[in-house]
């Protein structure tokens, strides 16, 4: 990886030294400079590139001076750690910088070998926090997923739990009410075959009823109220499967059933709303093996990433009338196959939304990173799903994507 060193100092001809003596790690990509020359300007480099792991100032500069960019540093980037550049002779500066918070300090005429090793040492003291950082944010995620799934995973459980008791009730006594209505619908048949004139009082009843519609309806309406009880038994399941929990070792799962879990429980956020029509699911699945996996874990990742497709699509969305979207609707491709080699399945979850830009890629699997509004996002999403799939399950998850193209998702599992 490049480290990016920003050089302030208003002597220029000292800018083309620097290049010179470290032109070896310059070539190697090792080491990229960025000058300024002076306070200021090293202000406005550092917002220019963010990626700036250290800075090495003069003290003695015009505009703004070494030791004012010192205390303006802490605010920018608790971080960034800095080398200041002074005669031995100007010692009440060099301690002054040294308490402002200066990692090191180089004396001038500059040694550059001892300005080499100096910066070796401080780029290593910002690569271990840098590390220490990322460790931190790595275990902060892991609590939070853990901490919240085993929270959900309880929840929807005893959804599922109390759903399941009076649907039973309720599929068990339709089956008798289906029976009873065949039952009454026949005898009141039977009657009307035997007793043609029953009289004016049963006759103006019948008109009142409506006796021919309802004979028709009911029978329908019994059917309703059979395809009712079967979408919730279908959620029921649905939410039995996202909430199983994983044992210590892996087991059989049935992939597109997990997916198809995560569509059952997500249809709210699909169907059309005032301000989008409906968005198409369209399936591509592939013949696909039973995976050894942890089923909870995996289901997690299908939950994600359909969910980030909608958010992605909503987003798109923007500024756009219901009539507009409608004409170039959004959709979620989900596409699955083996591996030519058959030691690994492919899932791709693609949505036609506005895509990313080569710098957001690299970002989205950061812990806390995330482009959405304050309170609808932590940030989480992207960085657990790829724990989960990459160290939980030893796979690849992939992005891509380009602006205006969509963004697509790509999971490898291992079969076995």
């Amino acid at each position: 990886m490049t480290m990016t060193i920003l050089f302030v100092d208003d002597e220029l001809p000292l800018q083309r030294v620097i290049n010179l003596k470290f032109k070896k790690k310059i070539r190697a990509k090792e080491w990229e400079f960025v000058f300024a020359q002076n306070g200021v300007e090293a202000l406005a480099k550092i917002k220019e590139y963010p990626q700036i792991s250290m800075v090495i100032t003069d003290i003695n500069m015009p505009e703004m001076d070494g030791l004012t960019l010192l205390g303006e540093l802490p605010s920018i980037d608790s971080n960034l750690k800095a080398i200041v550049l002074s005669a031995y002779s100007d010692m009440r500066n060099i301690r002054t910088a040294m308490n402002l918070g200066a990692f090191d300090f180089v004396t001038k005429p500059i040694d550059f070998q001892d300005l080499e090793v100096t910066i070796n040492r401080t780029l290593e003291y910002v690569e271990q926090i840098q590390d220490n950082q990322k460790k931190l944010h790595h275990a902060q995620a892991q609590l939070i997923s853990s901490e919240k799934m085993a929270t959900l995973g309880q929840l929807v459980a005893g959804v599922a739990h109390e759903i399941n008791n009076p649907l039973t009730f309720i599929v068990g006594n339709l089956d008798l009410a289906e029976e009873y209505v065949t039952d009454l619908i026949h005898h009141l048949q039977l009657y009307q075959k035997q007793f043609e004139h029953p009289g004016a009082a049963i006759k103006e009843n019948e008109g009142a009823i409506d006796l021919n519609f309802l004979l028709e309806d009911l029978p329908q309406i019994m059917i309703i109220m059979r395809e009712g009880t079967e979408l919730i038994s279908q959620i029921s399941t649905s939410l039995r499967v996202l909430a199983r929990s994983d044992t210590q070792v892996r087991v059989a799962f049935n992939i597109h059933e997990g997916i198809d879990s995560s569509l059952m429980i997500l249809k709210h956020r699909l169907k059309a709303n005032e301000q989008h029509p409906d968005i198409e699911v369209i399936k591509e699945y592939g013949e696909l093996p039973l995976v050894k996996c942890y089923p909870g874990q995996l289901n997690q990742v299908f939950m994600n990433l359909i969910a980030n497709a909608i958010d992605a699509l909503e987003e798109s969305n923007k500024g756009y009338s219901f009539a507009e979207i409608k004409t170039n609707p959004n959709k979620i491709t989900i596409h699955t196959e083996v591996l030519e080699n058959n030691t690994g399945v492919v899932i791709r979850i693609k949505d036609n939304g506005i895509g990313m830009s080569a710098e957001l890629q690299q970002q989205v699997f950061q812990p806390f990173f995330t482009t959405k509004a304050v309170g609808k996002g932590t940030g989480l999403g992207l960085s657990i799903t790829r724990q989960l799939v990459e160290e939980k399950h030893g796979g690849k998850l992939r992005c891509i994507s380009s602006p205006g193209m969509g963004t697509e998702f790509v999971v490898e599992i291992p079969i076995n």
